[in-house]
């Protein structure tokens, strides 16, 4: 496997007020194995799936910390790029701070209010293959101004705009990259209520219909899906037990397979 590199979500933090109740929901649905990871004062559980640790879970902490899934992003230098961010027109809501053994990270949201973490590992990091199982293969951003969103991204990360897909009257889907990787999509929220940008990550699994059955059967609600989307993947976008957005990707099928 390669080694992470700028601009690659290489983790992600689940913020939950029960992750003892979310690690068990996440085993179920996922099919994730969970360990304990010592941290000094805070509990930390990691999940863990076929290609090694993926997430974690803790209680959230620190302003605007609410529960919800919060991706971290691959940097060379966690300091330049909070002082990018915040020249940018950002946030930094939680300081550059080293974790021993594990890295250096801040807490930043974007100019429209979405959450995002950077962090550099202490020792390099193997991407995982997206396309597996347990891995957390789409990151989506619905924005209040996806165009406005991505010119702050592509500045801070080097995302690059890979392609746009019509939406109709939604407008369009901005799909980005970095080096080979497509990572993700975004999109700009509709205008009637008050917009809240927000991140959504997609978990791969390998029958959409079991993973949601499963879901839904934990206490999980299902708000949108299951459905094809363009190029033949499957999706679902949920609500977990404690009130958490996630979505359930499945590969598209080869054709001919039932």
């Amino acid at each position: 496997m390669a080694s992470a590199t700028q601009g690659n979500f290489i983790w992600y933090d689940l913020l939950t007020p029960e992750p003892e109740a979310a690690a068990a929901y996440y085993r179920e649905v996922v099919g994730w194995t969970t360990q304990a990871f010592p941290t000094g004062d805070v509990a930390y559980t990691m999940f863990v799936g076929p290609q090694g640790p993926t997430a974690g879970t803790a209680k959230p902490e620190g302003a605007g910390a609410g529960p919800q899934w919060v991706g971290n992003v691959y940097v060379d230098d966690v300091d330049r790029t909070a002082a990018l961010a915040t020249e940018l027109g950002g946030r930094v809501i939680a300081p550059p701070q080293d974790y021993p053994t594990v890295g250096r990270m801040a807490v930043l949201v974007d100019p429209q209010g979405a959450p995002i973490n950077v962090f550099k590992p202490s020792r390099p990091f193997e991407l995982h293959d997206l396309t597996k199982p347990g891995a957390l293969t789409w990151h989506e951003l619905a924005a209040t101004d996806h165009q406005a969103a991505f010119a702050y991204y592509g500045r801070l990360f080097g995302w690059q705009r890979r392609r746009e897909v019509d939406l109709g009257p939604m407008g369009t889907y901005l799909v980005y990259g970095v080096g080979e990787r497509e990572l993700g999509g975004m999109f700009s929220q509709p205008k009637q209520g008050p917009p809240r940008p927000v991140w959504l990550y997609y978990i791969q699994v390998a029958e959409l219909d079991a993973a949601v059955a499963r879901a839904q059967a934990g206490g999980g609600r299902l708000a949108n899906g299951p459905m094809q989307v363009p190029g033949g993947a499957r999706i679902a976008q949920l609500v977990d037990p404690q009130g958490v957005r996630f979505a359930l990707h499945e590969n598209a099928r080869d054709a001919g397979a039932p």
